[in-house]
């Protein structure tokens, strides 16, 4: 089971990782907090301080085309924030 799905990358989380060293990722759905602390401190060779999770809901979406309305939602995922220590940084943008 792959851990780490892909780094998070919002307007949020882009203010967090600035100010607060608080880096959000998408993770696997059954990961626990202490997988993803081992599966950035190895990626990332940072130490890390907290993991926090939450299960963001799907949204449901509605869409209006030729032949009628269609409805459907988005997926639903597990995120998570990682804080890491004062002076250490991720640099998610070297992998782009």
């Amino acid at each position: 089971m792959e851990v780490l799905i892909r780094p998070l990358i919002t307007e949020k989380a882009t203010q967090e990782a600035e100010k607060l060293n608080r880096y959000a990722f998408i993770v696997h759905k059954k990961a626990n907090k202490l997988q993803i602390r081992k599966a950035v401190e190895e990626l990332y060779q940072v130490n890390v301080e907290q993991v926090r999770t939450s299960i963001m809901p799907g949204k449901s979406k509605r869409r209006y085309t030729q032949t009628g309305l269609i409805d459907g939602s988005t997926g639903a995922y597990k995120k998570a924030v990682v804080e890491v220590r004062s002076g250490e940084s991720i640099d998610l943008y070297s992998n782009i």
